[in-house]
């Protein structure tokens, strides 16, 4: 199925690009979340014209994204959460939580779906997480999960 790009979507495109991808991509992932439209001859002259704007909206992401990334480049995060004796958690740290704990502290909000853990977190320790800001921008914090005190 061949569709025309909004957006820069890393492995796939640059904006105004037309590319071809199979029509289960495109309907359920690019076109939902409005990143791409269909490739009829109306849509190409459409983008052609938004493509400028389309442009500055991305410089604007990626500015927005390189504030971000210095803010946020190396640092480290603590979770408590409850553990066993041999440190294995219950339950794993998900995505959502990373993202409160950053917005709880650095008063950013970082949508989950950006986050992006090198490994599952299921036990106590140091972990590395790669924050996708932007197609062109990835910052990496560390998050440290510590046992949580239980309270009786």
């Amino acid at each position: 199925m061949k569709v025309i790009l909004l957006e820069n979507v890393r492995k796939v495109g640059s904006i105004g690009e037309i590319i071809d991808v199979k029509r289960g991509f495109a309907r359920n992932f690019l076109i939902a979340h409005k990143k791409a439209l269909f490739a009829s001859k109306s849509n190409i002259k459409e983008v052609e014209k938004m493509k400028n704007d389309l442009n500055k909206k991305d410089q604007d992401k990626k500015e927005k994204a390189k504030t971000i990334n210095e803010k946020l480049k190396d640092k480290e995060f603590i979770i408590k959460k409850l553990s066993t004796e041999n440190k294995e958690l219950y339950g794993s740290v998900k995505p959502t939580e990373i993202s409160k704990i950053i917005n709880d502290i650095e008063k950013l909000d970082i949508n989950p779906s950006m986050i992006q853990p090198a490994k599952e977190i299921k036990s106590l320790g140091l972990y590395d997480v790669i924050l996708n800001l932007h197609t062109d921008i990835q910052s990496r914090i560390k998050i440290k999960v510590e046992a949580q005190e239980e309270t009786k």
